[in-house]
């Protein structure tokens, strides 16, 4: 069993909730499921849609064929027909036209103002579909009384169940997993991964799409204990945590590309007074507002060369939302070993799709603050901040723990004390102190992960959320019995690791590049640290998200 359905219309039609409660009422009663979600930058009208994909085995990415429409208006049936398989079936309301023999109307509308609430047609047509693949009711009670109060959640039980008694079951639900799993976004990921580190403060502006990491702590902030500021703007933001990140909590700020553009000269501040924070970068196509509410994956050389002048920083590409959990915590963990500022990238296509994973676990994450010994500066040693040490890490305290003992920071070149100064030799020594730790931070760096065969002829090289397109495409690819395939899909992306890319490389006959861009930035990245070039790449860039049966497609063309 293995369905993918599209739910589509113009925004204010209730598909967010229609989709929402679908994916709750699928994921508890034991299914997995992966939600790909379609919109446009406007508060009413144009067409959006869901795609919600769900099956006993794990679902980890979207399909482009359909399996099924709900159709909330005339358009959805319009666009998206084409997509939908022979023997699939499109669900709407009366009022939608089509001489199309899989469509199926209900008087949902009707109904729903029978029932005295315009709004329970979503209801309606809930029931209908669940009907078509022999579900009951069971959990639907449970999920809306969460959002509406008795007389409502009546109104919508009654919607249900006579949507449901329109319908015949065409399908018989198989055998489910009870091993629990959770509901979640990748954004949510990293503010749950952030707290598991200890995080108490975030700073934000509102950008589309990293606008539901600060939406998701607002909601924690109470119980979490946790400061969540909206910033005036990103420069105020970014400024905001290195300030709390000085007074020793960890502190955090997230943004998009043209927010990111704003804060890269107070990267640079983090870089020079060696404060740790950690940004989540959630990528959308650019330039300037470039297009809002879409994917890309256009900003990995911008991080890795933001803000002016030579400073270490790290790079994390998250893949997906377990990924994103872990990997958050991780940067912490770093962030206050090196002193440094430490990029998370995301995109729009992993930080809105909605996915079942297993519940994280919380003894895999530990909280490593890196401060030095109070004790040791109570006792009479001399502290300072900027000391100049065999590995480049100076010893870190909080301003104010010690007695008479200055934290100094400067965003000026400064000596060990953190006095300014404009000597030489001593921007000689500061520069290759800040130096060394990049050195040692290429010893902490996680080799990709590598999928497929391996002694794979063909290897394809992605990173980032591709992750999940590119398990499935080698999968697609291997079955086609052309070549051997395999991937390497790169989370730690700078510094780059080499290892693994080297060892595969040698073995394979053919390199081939996926990326979300136009001008193959992985690929520029790797010739650029390594010399390797790559044979081929297949790139997109019209801000939709590649799918597996698109890499499978473009690879063998390529390669053809």
């Amino acid at each position: 069993m293995n369905f993918n359905l599209l739910i589509g219309g113009a925004a204010g039609q209730g598909m967010e909730t229609l989709s929402s409660n679908l994916s709750k009422i699928l994921q508890r009663r034991g299914y997995h499921l992966f939600t790909l979600q379609d919109y446009m930058s406007r508060v009413r009208g144009g067409h959006n849609f869901f795609q919600i994909r769900f099956s006993e085995n794990e679902v980890k990415t979207h399909r482009d064929d359909l399996d099924g429409i709900i159709a909330l208006n005339q358009e959805t049936v319009d666009l998206h027909i084409g997509r939908l398989n022979p023997d699939g079936f499109i669900i709407a309301d009366e009022d939608v036209k089509s001489d199309d023999k899989r469509l199926i109307t209900i008087p949902a509308k009707k109904i729903a103002k029978e029932l005295g609430n315009p709004k329970v047609q979503s209801s309606v047509i809930l029931g209908a579909l669940l009907k078509i693949y022999g579900m009951d009711v069971l959990h639907l009670e449970d999920i809306l009384s969460k959002k509406f109060n008795e007389k409502v959640v009546n109104q919508n039980i009654e919607a249900f169940e006579k949507g449901h008694d329109l319908e015949t079951a065409r399908f018989e639900e198989p055998e489910l997993s009870k091993e629990p799993t959770m509901l979640v976004q990748a954004n949510e990921s990293i503010a749950l991964g952030a707290l598991a580190a200890g995080m108490k403060f975030y700073s934000a502006y509102p950008m589309t799409p990293a606008t539901s990491i600060m939406s998701y702590l607002v909601k924690k902030s109470i119980p979490a204990k946790v400061v969540v500021e909206q910033a005036e703007d990103e420069i105020a933001a970014i400024n905001m945590a290195i300030g709390a990140s000085y007074a020793g909590v960890r502190a955090m700020t997230g943004t998009s590309g043209g927010g990111y553009s704003l804060m890269v000269e107070a990267v640079g501040m983090a870089g020079i007074t060696e404060t740790p924070l950690v940004i989540a970068e959630i990528q959308r196509p650019g330039p300037a507002t470039g297009l809002p509410t879409r994917t890309e994956q256009s900003d990995l050389k911008f991080v890795i060369n933001s803000s002016h002048g030579e400073f270490p920083k790290m790079v994390i590409a998250l893949r997906h939302p377990e990924d994103a959990f872990y990997q958050t915590a991780r940067a912490f963990n770093l962030a206050d070993k090196y002193q440094i500022p430490i990029i998370l990238l995301g995109d729009q296509y992993m930080a809105d799709a909605v996915r079942t994973v297993t519940p994280f676990d919380l003894d895999k994450v530990s909280i490593e603050r890196h401060l030095a010994d109070e004790e040791t500066y109570r006792n009479g040693k001399e502290y300072k901040r900027y000391e100049l040490t065999e590995n480049g890490i100076s010893p870190r305290l909080i301003p104010g723990k010690v007695e008479g003992t200055m934290v100094n920071s400067d965003s000026d070149e400064h000596d060990e004390t953190g006095n300014i100064t404009e000597a030489s030799d001593v921007r000689i020594n500061m520069v290759e102190k800040r130096a060394k730790k990049f050195e040692l931070l290429k010893e902490e760096i996680l080799e990709p992960d590598f999928l497929g065969n391996e002694e794979a002829e063909v290897l394809l090289l992605g990173w980032g959320s591709l992750h999940s397109q590119l398990s499935e495409a080698i999968d697609l690819l291997n079955a086609s019995g052309e070549k051997k395939f395999g991937a390497l899909v790169f989370g730690d992306i700078w510094p780059l690791p080499e290892k693994k890319l080297r060892e595969y490389q040698a073995k394979a006959k053919v390199l081939v590049n996926v990326e979300q861009n136009y001008t193959g930035q992985l690929a520029a990245l790797i010739s650029e640290v390594t010399g390797i070039r790559v044979d081929h790449s297949v790139l997109k860039f019209d801000g939709r998200p590649l799918s597996a049966t698109e890499i499978k497609s473009k690879v063998l063309e390529v390669l053809s």
